[in-house]
C-alpha cells in the first residue's frame, strides 16, 4: 500500500476549489446559487474525531503489544490495514469535497455585505477547516500503522558471515 502524499491531497483540494469558484460563478449567473449546508462542517469534523481516536486507540494497543505488557490486546494486521485504508480514502475524498466549499467560499466572499451569503461563507471556511482536521487524523493514522523500515534495501541477499 502506497504512503499518502500531501502534494497529491493539495493537487486534488486545488483542482476541485478552481473548479467549484468557475462554476460558482457561472450558477449564480444564471439563477441561485444553492446554499452550504450547516451539516457539511459538523460531518466533517466527526469523520475527523474517529480517525483520531482510531489512531489513538492502535497506538495505544501497539504501544502495550511491543513493550509485552501482560493482558495487552494485539493489533490485526488486517484490522490496520483497514484503518489505513479508511484513513487514505477519506483525506482523497475530503481534499474533494474540501475543496469544492472553498472553491464557493471564495466565491461567496465578495458578497459579505448580504448576512444570507455571510453565513454561506462562514460555513464552507469551517468545512474546509474540519476537511483539514480529517486530512490531518488520516496522515496521523497512517503514521501510527506504518512498519518499522527494514535496515537492508529491497531485493538485497542477507550475508552470513
Amino acid at each position: 500500500m502506497k504512503q499518502l502524499r500531501v502534494k497529491v491531497l493539495a493537487g486534488l483540494f486545488l483542482a476541485a476549489g478552481l473548479l467549484s469558484w468557475g462554476g460558482a460563478r457561472l450558477w449564480d449567473a444564471v439563477g441561485t446559487l444553492p446554499s452550504v449546508p450547516l451539516a457539511a462542517p459538523i460531518v466533517l469534523a466527526a469523520i475527523a474525531a474517529v480517525l483520531l481516536a482510531t489512531a489513538l486507540s492502535l497506538r495505544a494497543r501497539l504501544k502495550a503489544q511491543r513493550e509485552r505488557r501482560p493482558g495487552a490486546k494485539g493489533v490485526e494486521p488486517l484490522m490496520a490495514a483497514r484503518a489505513v485504508v479508511f484513513g487514505q480514502a477519506s483525506a482523497l475524498v475530503t481534499a474533494v469535497v474540501s475543496g469544492m466549499y472553498g472553491g464557493v467560499g471564495v466565491f461567496l466572499l465578495g458578497f459579505l455585505d448580504v448576512p444570507a451569503r455571510r453565513d454561506q461563507a462562514l460555513y464552507a471556511g469551517l468545512a474546509v477547516a474540519a476537511g483539514i482536521a480529517v486530512i490531518a487524523a488520516a496522515l496521523y493514522l497512517e503514521r501510527v500503522c506504518k512498519l518499522p523500515e527494514d535496515d537492508e534495501p529491497p531485493g538485497a541477499s542477507p550475508t552470513r558471515a
